[in-house]
């Protein structure tokens, strides 16, 4: 019985001491997994990069061949076997599911091991308040961008550029808070203020004005759509702030 041929592909990707190309190493490993035998030549210093560059014409590496014709770089040999090429500039809400799951996971997990069980109210409350903190925590990761961001559709931000730079230091605040079940009185406040702001602000760029913006709400150098996701995230620290309220008149009037 005849055996296949195996198929042959040839990668010209940098391996220097200074540094090692990632996405010849993801080529490599690409053609790999699609049943390739691969010939991997190194371009070890800059002047071998450089002609080899000059030599096919291409401004970049790594560069792969099959079958004696150029494929391309990474994306190229994505396309060719037929699998997506992320857009850089394409609208994408995957940083806030991402930030969701993971943050209710974790409002499940502390749950589990505070209270005994996953499903509680508490975890819900955990959940809010460390969403808080992980959008603040991307904030604050480039603030300068954040706030650019934020002045395009703020209400308060427009009128008062401080608020850009104060917002997510009174997210994180108050989140913290929150977690902590301390200085309601301060907690409460904050989240209710900045999250009106932020739902109306969202409510009318998006709803009334019809404007197409970029969110800051996981910091300013996301591609998420302002819209529903940036709305959900103001009315979840209106609604924590309103419960946790609620409850502290309630434990008041208790006593």
């Amino acid at each position: 019985m005849a055996t296949a041929p195996v198929k042959q592909a040839t990668i010209y990707r940098m391996v220097m001491s200074e540094h090692t190309c990632p996405y010849g190493l993801k080529a490599k490993d690409l053609l790999r997994r699609q049943g390739y035998a691969v010939d991997d030549h190194w371009l070890t210093t800059r002047d071998e990069t450089d002609a080899f560059k000059a030599k096919h014409g291409v401004k970049t590496t790594p560069q792969t061949f099959i079958g004696g014709e150029r494929v391309g770089g990474y994306d190229d040999l994505r396309r060719f076997f037929g699998k997506t090429v992320r857009d850089p500039k394409a609208l994408t809400y995957r940083p806030v599911i991402a930030l969701f799951t993971m943050t209710a996971l974790m409002a499940l997990a502390a749950s589990y091991a505070v209270l005994g069980t996953p499903f509680t109210i508490r975890a819900i409350e955990w959940f809010i308040a460390f969403s808080m903190c992980v959008l603040a925590l991307l904030k604050l990761q480039n603030i300068e961008s954040f706030s650019s961001m934020f002045l395009n559709y703020d209400l308060l931000a427009k009128r008062w550029v401080p608020y850009s730079y104060i917002y997510p230091f009174a997210e994180g605040g108050a989140g913290v808070l929150m977690i902590a079940g301390a200085l309601t009185w301060l907690s409460v406040p904050v989240a209710l203020f900045i999250g009106a702001i932020g739902a109306v602000s969202v409510f009318k760029a998006v709803y009334i004005d019809k404007r197409e913006l970029k969110c800051a709400c996981v910091g300013g150098d996301s591609n998420v759509p302002l819209g529903f996701i940036s709305l959900t995230e103001n009315v979840m620290m209106v609604a924590m702030a309103l419960w946790m309220a609620a409850a502290a008149i309630g434990i008041a009037g208790a006593h």
